[in-house]
């Protein structure tokens, strides 16, 4: 199993970093299209939408985006969808959250397809923005993401004690939330640092917000994408165990779906975007 989940990392690197480091933005563009595509399908299965379906609801997902690169919105993409995807994420997410695992298949299969498809879709346009951007912008949001995740981990592991949300997701803990705040700001201080003393291709997003919105409004920001990535994982996690489903899909050996590695980063890319217009 842990050689399966290796020899999968390595290829998706391998794929993922070309992509990314290439000199133009199309080729992170159409390697996240097919994901979120691929994402689509898994979403729409756990929802309930089965066989050729959920294929069909996928392939609409990338249609959608495609129709968003060919207007142009890839590099300069409407601020209005970093708000929608706000309000989806943070009064969907509170909503998801509150009524939780037994109220879930409550709400009507076709909402929960749409709002997971829209959510897909803004993420995928903040991804290929953000990639547009520059390579430090893109890889600073990554790193929030990933860095309050390790920290909520490990924090979690040695001081949890309250558990965050028993039913959904049993591992996690405030403890772990807090220090996944912590961490956040502590790379926040070492990223504006670099950004300071070296020369980079574009600010990353913490000197965006810090000039944006000052060292108080770029704390709070911080703090709430922190938590919105938390909220991602629930969300997902939720869906899953809805379901009944261990992984969104068998896609990527050892990791389960794309859904399973991206789920933190669909509502922190769009709300980074939307903190950064203000």
């Amino acid at each position: 199993m842990l050689m399966q989940r290796v020899i999968t990392a390595l290829v998706l690197l391998a794929v993922l970093l070309p992509a990314l480091f290439a000199p133009l933005a199309w080729p992170f563009a159409v390697l996240t299209l097919v994901m979120i595509g691929a994402a689509g399908w898994e979403w729409s299965r756990l929802n309930g939408v089965g066989g050729p379906g959920a294929v069909v609801l996928g392939v609409t997902l990338s249609a959608a985006c495609a129709v968003a690169w060919w207007q142009g919105w890839i590099e300069a993409a409407p601020a209005m969808a970093w708000w929608i995807a706000t309000l989806v994420w943070v009064l969907g997410g509170a909503w998801t959250l509150k009524a939780g695992v037994a109220d879930w298949p409550a709400l009507s299969r076709a909402v929960r397809c749409v709002l997971g498809l829209v959510a897909l879709w803004t993420a995928w346009l903040a991804l290929a923005n953000a990639r547009a951007t520059g390579i430090n912008f893109i890889l600073s949001i990554f790193c929030l993401v990933w860095t309050a995740d390790i920290a909520a981990y490990f924090g979690g592991k040695t001081f949890g004690r309250r558990k965050l949300a028993p039913s959904i997701s049993p591992g996690k803990s405030w403890e772990g939330v807090w220090s996944g705040m912590a961490g956040v700001l502590l790379l926040a201080v070492l990223w504006l640092w670099v950004d300071r003393s070296f020369d980079v291709d574009s600010n990353s997003v913490f000197t965006q917000l810090a000039r944006r919105l000052g060292p108080v409004g770029l704390v709070l920001t911080l703090v709430f994408l922190a938590a919105m990535s938390v909220v991602g994982d629930l969300v997902e996690s939720l869906s899953k165990r809805s379901a009944g489903a261990k992984d969104s899909s068998n896609l990527l050996p050892g990791h389960g779906g794309v859904l399973d590695r991206i789920d933190a980063l669909l509502p922190v890319f769009p709300l980074a975007l939307a903190m950064s217009s203000l």
